[in-house]
């Protein structure tokens, strides 16, 4: 890994090279084709949003990830709405993956959230991955995720306490924010304007 990369804020006139950007990283990663680049075109006027944290990498000028956060709550058994942080999309171009940019990237929007005052984090992801930085089952935290069902498998739902206890005695259900879901339709227009790719059924993919 290039030690002389540099980690900033997204400027809105990089929305569409970035935005390729995440193309290029989900492409036929967990279907043929992708949706994530149009979920964060759609992400930025969320009103969960958080701009401070907006990230992009970049090494020799060159912009190779990207990584957002977003407002998220988890709803817990006795009544109370408590509020935690989601994440992503969070894309490295392909040919910089599995170099340590991801996790430096990573690493750098959670130290970021912390300096910021947000408690937890919770998402969907890949604890052979996510683990590296300290997140674990959020089942460890009596942590729920919404609509599956009791024994089901959830092994790709992760937390991480940003502040140490934020979530002790705290059991509930967390619901991704309605903004991560998007028409396909309306995401399959959006796609015109970016470079043509063939979408492959690869195996390994989820839908």
């Amino acid at each position: 890994m290039d030690t002389k990369y540099i980690i900033r804020h997204e400027r809105e006139s990089e929305y569409f090279q970035v935005e390729n950007l995440t193309r290029e990283s989900f492409w036929n990663v967990y279907r043929p084709g992708c949706l994530e680049h149009y979920v964060l075109h759609c992400l930025r006027d969320d009103p969960a949003f958080i701009p401070e944290l907006d990230f992009v990498m970049e090494v020799d000028g060159k912009l190779i990830g990207q990584c957002i956060y977003m407002h998220a709550t988890i709803q817990s058994d006795d009544g109370r709405s408590i509020p935690i942080l989601t994440m992503g999309p969070i894309g490295i171009l392909p040919e910089y993956k599995r170099q340590g940019y991801g996790k430096a990237l990573l690493d750098y929007g959670l130290a970021a959230a912390t300096a910021m005052g947000f408690g937890a984090v919770c998402f969907e992801g890949n604890i052979d991955f996510y683990g590296k930085s300290g997140f674990t089952y959020a089942s460890t935290f009596g942590i729920r995720y919404h609509g599956l069902p009791e024994g089901a498998d959830a092994s790709f739902f992760l937390c991480k306490e940003l502040i140490p206890g934020y979530l002790a005695g705290i059991t509930g259900e967390y619901a991704t924010p309605s903004g991560y879901f998007v028409d396909e339709a309306a995401c399959e227009d959006f796609d015109k304007a970016f470079p043509p790719k063939k979408k492959l059924k690869l195996p390994g993919q989820l839908w």
